[in-house]
């Protein structure tokens, strides 16, 4: 029988869930190891049942309305014998009521470790697969993964390692591990009926349970239907060479002009003038005029000249009437900044979808509309409502919320992180976040992707793109609008464990997504990315002026799951050479407060070249001059007799000296292809987290604590684990 008439005839009875006896009969028919079982009508019926199983055995009642009947009580375990059976027979008829159909006959297992399988629907990605530790403390446990489908074997495999209660899966006290081929195969086979039955919303297998002898089968199941719902509206993908260009005008006309100072209209074409654009600017303002010692053309039509790029702050219900004159000047890119559209409600996305309508209908691209702008530094294009400029760099950035985003590019600029673009996205009306990530992936200048999101607008379409773009160069994610308010009724543990959140991060960490927890993570990862090379394994050495800065990063590594490997007799030897006789010989490599310039950097080449590491973290070598400064400041007070031009010498010595230092980390990581991350000893105004090194392929990166560069590299070690496992499945050929 296809196992898709079940589905068809419960839908055809106008019901939206399976029998347990049903449910097991479907998933049964996909691959999923059932239990062994028997329906009957009656009481007297589902004894022969059990007589012909063998005691002991466990009575459940049937019905469609019996949905949670461990809570209902209408679940007996390991009856012994008829008059056993009889009584609970009668007691689940009583419970059930008038909802019981029949029962439910199945041998009693053996069998302590309970597990979680599942499948669901989410609104913008589609089905999604889960798995995790079952058992009825499944809610308050909530140790559970998912994963997009659909859903190859080498993905499911790596879902059975990312549960906390993964242990046990292997070895139980006595007991076998778990039949992991089995496990591969019921979460595949949910994939497929994600992929092949669209009325199947939601799949609860709970327990799944793993008996002494390894074996894994599905001893209660509920499969939750629907009809087909109405497919959403798919908004056209915008070309990446289309976009691309938004970034590169020759000219641009500021459609609402004005001379009123810090009005939008004055504050864009003022901030792109200043900021050394090289293009033509045309200002236009329907009384005309003169504005800024510029004439002021009263439509775009009366510029002489080509436009490629117009920049419009008119009122919200002016604008559509300004879209016949940009198709007559052959105006194709539009950055709206006004806003007053679907941000405003519903009368403003209507006219937000006219907008669009229409400009659509004339070949006119919209970025926006509410938006902060956008800035290319390559082009020397700053169009923003903010005067940051940042350099340019190799770092893409786009935010849905341009308030942030031109906060953190105020950011970048101070601590010299450079910007390849940057996005205020704003409502996305026709240039998505999706449209976004397909243009950086083929742009040759971004190595690294900076995302602020909310929303997304089609959830499956952004999971390709960023996918695509993550096997390319490093995305990272800071989401906004995590936490939920309230919960949602479900017919099953699965859904009830389902949460939008927790399917977007699902979906960014299948996709290779970088997930940023603040606002700084962002600019802290996008400095470790677009500066160093990524580390080839998990294996850390620490070097260190202090000891306590080497405990408590060390603690920091452990927890984010970073190894310290012990020094091998070869690189103590080599550092013996170096080091005081008093040094520990263990990672963390303790400087001991030494003040000999040369033995950090020594040290540094010993670590690096090796082998038994696979990045290297450096405490308290970067910022002493700043010390230094305040010394050589109390020492001037303190004693008259103090040469102040020996001062300004040791001081300039120091300030050369670190200069070196970071020209060595940066050459060292081009010769050993691993990251160096340091942490700065103390920091001022004028610290930043990035050092270029001219000509140098690498750059140097310092943090102001330890836990922020632990994070980021962390961070950048699961990215590289990330890329293996793709590789990984690329190579079995099942992707």
């Amino acid at each position: 029988m296809d196992p898709k008439n079940i589905v068809r005839d419960a839908l055809a009875q106008g019901r939206r869930t399976l029998t347990e006896a049903e449910s097991k009969r479907f998933l049964g028919a996909y691959g999923v190891p059932v239990v062994p079982e028997t329906t009957a009508v009656g009481p007297r019926e589902a004894l022969a049942a059990a007589r012909a199983i063998g005691f002991p055995v466990v009575l459940k009642g049937l019905g469609v309305k019996l949905t949670h009947k461990t809570e209902r009580g209408l679940v007996k375990l390991n009856l012994t014998g008829p008059e056993e059976f009889n009584e609970a027979a009668r007691g689940i008829a009583a419970a059930a009521g008038q909802d019981l159909e029949g029962f439910l006959v199945q041998p009693m297992l053996e069998g302590r470790r309970e597990f979680l399988a599942g499948l669901f629907r989410d609104n913008q990605f589609g089905p999604v697969v889960m798995f995790g530790l079952g058992g009825v403390f499944t809610e308050a446990l909530d140790d559970v993964v998912f994963r997009l489908s659909p859903l190859t074997r080498v993905r499911a495999e790596f879902m059975l390692g990312e549960i906390k209660a993964a242990g046990l899966l292997g070895p139980f006290r006595g007991e076998k591990p778990a039949d992991r081929q089995a496990l591969i195969q019921t979460l595949t086979a949910l994939s497929r009926v994600g992929q092949e039955c669209p009325e199947v919303m939601e799949v609860d297998i709970n327990p799944l349970l793993i008996g002494p002898d390894g074996r894994v089968l599905a001893v209660d199941a509920l499969v939750v239907v629907d009809r087909l719902a109405a497919k959403r509206e798919v908004r056209p993908a915008v070309d990446p060479g289309e976009a691309g260009k938004m970034f590169y005008p020759r000219s641009v006309a500021f459609v609402g002009a004005s001379s009123v100072f810090r009005k939008w209209g004055h504050l864009l074409f003022t901030n792109v003038v200043a900021g050394g654009y090289g293009g033509q600017i045309y200002l236009v303002n329907a009384k005309g005029g003169i504005i800024a010692g510029r004439e002021a053309y009263k439509s775009v039509t009366d510029i002489p000249e080509p436009v490629d790029l117009a920049v419009i702050t008119v009122p919200a219900a002016s604008v559509p009437a300004l879209l016949p004159s940009l198709e007559e000047k052959g105006i194709k890119y539009v950055v709206l900044i006004t806003s007053g559209f679907a941000e405003t409600g519903p009368e403003g996305r209507r006219l937000e979808e006219e907008l669009v309508v229409q400009a659509r209908a004339r070949g006119i691209l919209i970025l926006g509309p509410n938006t902060m702008g956008i800035c290319n530094p390559h082009h020397r294009f700053h169009c923003l409502g903010s005067h940051a400029r940042p350099q340019p760099g190799a770092t893409a950035f786009v935010s849905q919320s341009g308030n942030m985003g031109v906060q953190l590019l105020s950011f970048a600029e101070q601590q010299g992180i450079g910007i390849r673009a940057f996005a205020g996205s704003g409502n996305e009306a026709m240039f998505t976040i999706e449209d976004v990530l397909d243009a950086f992936a083929v742009d040759n200048l971004t190595n690294t992707v900076l995302l602020y999101i909310e929303s997304v607008k089609n959830g499956r379409r952004f999971f390709e793109s960023a996918r695509k773009v993550s096997r390319r160069k490093p995305v990272v994610v800071l989401k906004g609008g995590r936490t939920e308010a309230g919960g949602k009724a479900a017919a099953s543990h699965t859904g009830a464990l389902a949460g939008s959140q927790r399917v977007f991060d699902a979906a960014c960490r299948q996709a290779g997504l970088v997930l940023a927890d603040r606002s700084m993570d962002l600019l802290d990862l996008s400095a470790a990315f677009s500066s160093l090379p990524l580390p080839k394994g998990q294996r850390v050495a620490i070097m260190t002026l202090g000891g306590g800065w080497g405990v408590v990063t060390a603690d920091l590594c452990a927890e984010y799951g970073l190894e310290l490997p012990e020094l091998s007799p070869e690189i103590i030897a080599s550092l013996d050479r170096i080091l005081p006789p008093y040094w520990s010989r263990s990672n963390p490599v303790d400087l001991v407060g030494e003040t000999d310039p040369n033995i950090p950097l020594q040290t540094m080449r010993e670590l690096m070249a090796w082998d038994g590491c696979d990045a290297v973290l450096n405490l308290g070598i970067m910022n002493r001059k700043i010390g230094l400064k305040k010394m050589i400041a109390s020492t001037m007070v303190a004693d008259p007799d103090i040469d102040p031009i020996q001062m300004d010498q040791i001081l300039n010595f120091m300030i050369q000296y670190e200069k070196d230092y970071v020209a060595l980390l940066v050459r060292l990581m081009e010769e050993h292809a691993k990251p160096v991350l340091g942490v700065s000893l103390s920091s001022d105004s004028d610290d930043r987290t990035v050092y270029d090194v001219p000509g140098a392929r690498y750059k140097g990166i310092f943090f102001p604590s330890p836990e922020r560069a632990v994070k980021a590299l962390a961070e950048m070690c699961e990215y590289e684990r990330w890329l293996r496992r793709e590789e990984e499945e690329e190579a079995s050929g099942r992707d």
